[in-house]
């Protein structure tokens, strides 16, 4: 399905940014709690829909998407997490929230149609 081979696409290169913005906290803001939840929840995203692209059913693949969604909607409450408490600046805050955000819509509309598809 083509929507889960762009969702896949995404969620590595923003599991990518997820990395590059754990290192970043650890390095120069010397926060390693919270930077390391975000960088679980975060990196998760993708993990699952991977997963979901050798689901034994059809159940397990609609299984793996909704963590994947979980998953997202974790991140979110990190991220805000972070901005909230000055770990990242606004500009910083936007640019990774939107990419959140556009990957927690992709995976909400997949889940709701293929949910649709299996009843």
């Amino acid at each position: 399905m083509v929507n889960e081979n762009i969702a896949m696409e995404k969620s590595k290169r923003f599991a990518i940014r997820i990395v590059n913005m754990y290192k970043y906290l650890c390095a120069e803001k010397k926060e390693y709690i919270l930077s390391k939840q975000v960088l679980r929840s975060g990196t998760s995203i993708g993990a699952n829909i991977a997963e979901a692209e050798c689901a034994m059913s059809r159940n397990d693949f609609l299984s793996k998407l909704y963590i994947a969604l979980k998953e997202c909607n974790e991140t979110v409450y990190w991220l805000d997490l972070l901005h909230e408490t000055d770990y990242l600046d606004d500009d910083m805050f936007e640019s990774i929230f939107k990419d959140c955000m556009e990957l927690k819509r992709i995976l909400s509309a997949s889940t709701k149609t293929i949910k649709s598809r299996f009843s």
